[in-house]
């Protein structure tokens, strides 16, 4: 059964780093996200590899929407041609905001904000709190060391097979697009309440 996902939150760096292939992978997926017209919705800047998945996006014709907390949105840093930007208050808003609006998440490079903002999407699938794809793009083997740290949790038992299956590893981003789409949640969570569906 396939879902029809129509705007994308990515996660990623706000630095470039130092690996070429990434900011070239970063290009590519916002190309890609314009070809299968799903709009981009990340955070908002313009700098490092948030701001490559954007321009490459607008560039090929893709929208964009940039949300941002307050206290960033300085001209040094805001994407200032987006097709829309949202201000929130805090970092937190900021986060359900993203979830709110996005069918969907995908986990580029990134620092310290990418992993806090893939691991908490994804606590919140694990809880019930949403039933949304969560989707990890493994360029150049950036993610090899962390997918092996999640494989070790589940083999000493921190985290259960199926709360590591919330999690949908490709290197490759269209399969890793096509697996989103196809992607069925378990909704036999023990957390699930009806009022946070």
């Amino acid at each position: 059964m396939s879902q029809k996902i129509s705007r994308l939150c990515v996660f990623c760096g706000s630095s470039e780093g130092n690996d070429p292939k990434i900011v070239e992978e970063a290009k590519h997926l916002g190309e890609v996200f314009a070809a299968r017209n799903i709009a981009l919705v990340y955070g908002g800047s313009q700098l490092g590899i948030m701001g490559a998945v954007a321009k490459s996006c607008l560039e090929a014709g893709g929208k964009a929407i940039g949300i941002i907390p307050e206290f960033l949105k300085t001209k040094e840093i805001v994407h200032t041609g987006l097709d829309e930007l949202m201000t929130t208050e805090t970092m937190h808003e900021r986060k359900l905001k993203m979830q709110e609006v996005s069918d969907g998440f995908i986990t580029l490079p990134g620092g310290f904000g990418t992993f806090e903002e893939l691991f908490e999407i994804i606590t919140w699938s694990q809880l019930g709190l949403h039933h949304k794809p969560i989707g990890l793009l493994n360029t150049n083997g950036f993610y090899d060391a962390l997918i092996e740290m999640l494989d070790e949790m589940v083999k000493r038992g921190f985290l259960k097979q199926d709360n590591r299956d919330l999690l949908l590893v490709d290197t490759d981003i269209n399969r890793l697009l096509d697996a989103m789409e196809h992607f069925e949640p378990n909704l036999k969570s023990k957390f699930l309440k009806p009022e946070n569906i």
